[in-house]
């Protein structure tokens, strides 16, 4: 077996049966599909069932114990050359795994991450979400862009990694949040060869409405100081510019009540996205919905950045501790 698709779930059963839809479109068939139900209350196997003709699929169910564990659940019983990761939320072209396969033809890869897309039939709220963790004006193009500032670790959304590798780095670690930013860490320090592979892309839905979304991102920059405090060398600059961002408008919104001319450079750089945004996807509607997106992208990373920074490197709390509400049942 070449390769084995990880697909953690958790209540998200019409998605999963996108995701699997798009993998019986595969013109590269040398894989099989391992779905690991994470304790959901709305379970998809009735939808995987549906599969069993037409994809080498194995379906498990466990108790809730978060996306890390749960994965490394599905290694344990997989059988595959190399770990493919996705999250339950994409959908792959038909080309996925023969751009995999003309890459790893052209050099070896121990591990392996591609970018990530909007479908057309996403909604526009979910274009503006993937326009804002996307664009190199909000993200530092850190996840697969042709511009970046610092360079590319591969996500669990889209991730490969050779199974001797995941072996010997021994598994996901039990982070509930930024378990995939440590297991790409690890790897890099490890001395593996680690590659953006651009043609191995995913239609990412993530949220589905922004308020979802800002609980996402507060997780991803609480995540970001708890990387910090096991791995001091991960933090880079990019990692800070949404903390020094939601700090900055926080006081040209106070400055503005004495000089509404402390508002220029948040109108500036709102126009910037929503042109950016309306050029990329052809959509005035979209390039407004991106000024939100944008805001809560950066201002929801930078509180919960800023909140775990003060809980942690202030108060000394341990990473249970603090975060038990957002992360742990």
């Amino acid at each position: 077996m070449r390769y084995s698709v990880i697909i953690p779930v958790y209540n998200r059963p019409d998605e999963v049966d996108e995701l699997l839809q798009s993998l019986t479109r595969q013109s590269f068939k040398d894989f099989e599909v391992i779905i690991v139900e994470d304790g959901s209350s709305v379970p998809c196997k009735d939808i995987a069932d549906r599969y069993q003709n037409m994809l080498d699929i194995h379906y498990y169910a466990k108790p809730n114990s978060g996306p890390g564990q749960t994965r490394n659940y599905g290694a344990e019983r997989s059988r595959g050359e190399y770990l493919i990761i996705l999250d339950s939320d994409c959908i792959l072209p038909e080309g996925y795994f023969a751009a995999v396969e003309e890459e790893l033809r052209k050099a070896p890869a121990d591990a392996f991450g591609g970018p990530d897309r909007a479908h057309a039939s996403f909604t526009d709220i979910q274009k503006a979400i993937n326009y804002s963790m996307t664009s190199f004006f909000t993200t530092g193009g850190i996840r697969g862009g042709k511009k970046k500032m610092d360079k590319f670790y591969p996500r669990s959304f889209n991730m490969g990694v050779r199974r001797e590798v995941y072996e010997t780095l021994g598994d996901f670690s039990r982070m509930r949040f930024g378990e995939d930013i440590d297991f790409s860490i690890r790897i890099f320090k490890g001395g593996y060869q680690c590659r953006l592979f651009p043609g191995a892309w995913v239609y990412h839905k993530r949220r589905t409405d922004l308020k979802k979304f800002f609980k996402q991102v507060h997780n991803s920059g609480i995540a970001r100081i708890n990387l910090y405090k096991k791995y001091p060398e991960s933090l880079k600059i990019v990692h800070l510019l949404p903390a020094v961002f939601t700090l900055g408008v926080a006081v040209l919104l106070a400055g503005a009540l004495f000089c509404p001319y402390s508002l220029l450079p948040i109108a500036l750089y709102a126009l910037l996205v929503c042109t950016d945004s309306a050029i990329r996807n052809k959509s005035l509607r979209i390039g407004i919905y991106s000024i939100a997106a944008s805001f809560i992208q950066l201002i929801g990373y930078g509180t919960g950045f800023w909140r775990a920074w003060w809980n942690r490197c202030i108060l000394g709390k341990d990473e249970f501790e603090a975060f038990k509400k957002n992360f742990y049942k």
